[in-house]
């Protein structure tokens, strides 16, 4: 079993600022459907569980299972093409991952964002091989926040659960570690940091230099 920290990172929100390229992906969904754009600060707060609960929200509850089936199918496929139009990563967090990784640490990301497109994204901004693994929302039967993920990346790792991390920016990945039996970080920078106050994480911090700062001290 490994001493060293295993440290799980949520992706969108967390590590890279993805909100445009969704915002247009759903909009371009809405536009398909004969239906109007939405603000896109109401579709920011559609985003954290899944491309399926994403797209169920942009249509609506009342709109019949087919036709949000069709919506997902061309919602995938256009975001998959457009993924990194606009996204780009917060400040600082490719020079914190490169801390945490020099310190020993081990590092993945668990998303409930398809795992290929994480991929992909995570390819392009060049962190993919500091990564132990990308799971993504259809890596396992379950979602964040089931602990399912956490809990095969701490069998991956052969890590210790007292010494593994969620970090994350909405109350489903402070969930997720708590239904995995880990400790929580929440960011204020992300999608959904207000959800922090009904759930609040064991650290709140407000750049990721600050969570290494709390990790390696």
């Amino acid at each position: 079993m490994s001493h060293s920290p295993l440290l799980i990172f949520d992706l969108d929100g967390t590590l890279i600022d993805s909100r445009l390229d969704l915002a247009h992906a759903v909009n371009a969904t809405r536009v398909r459907t004969g239906r109007p754009e939405l603000e896109h600060s109401t579709i920011f707060s559609y985003v954290g569980n899944g491309a399926p609960v994403l797209i169920r929200r942009a249509l609506g509850a009342e709109a019949p299972q087919a036709e949000v089936d069709a919506a997902l199918a061309f919602f995938l496929d256009y975001y998959r093409q457009h993924a990194v139009d606009y996204t780009e990563l917060y400040p600082g967090v490719r020079e914190s991952l490169l801390r945490l990784k020099e310190s020993g640490a081990t590092l993945a990301v668990l998303t409930n964002k398809p795992a290929g497109i994480s991929r992909h994204i995570l390819d392009y901004f060049g962190l993919s091989a500091d990564l132990l693994r990308i799971y993504g929302g259809n890596s396992f039967e379950f979602k964040k926040p089931h602990p399912i993920g956490i809990a095969t990346l701490v069998a991956d790792a052969a890590a210790e659960r007292s010494r593994t991390w969620m970090i994350g920016d909405s109350s489903v990945d402070i969930e997720t570690a708590r239904n995995a039996g880990v400790a929580s970080c929440g960011i204020t920078w992300g999608f959904q940091p207000e959800s922090l106050k009904q759930v609040p994480p064991d650290v709140l911090v407000d750049t990721l230099g600050q969570f290494a700062d709390h990790l390696l001290a």
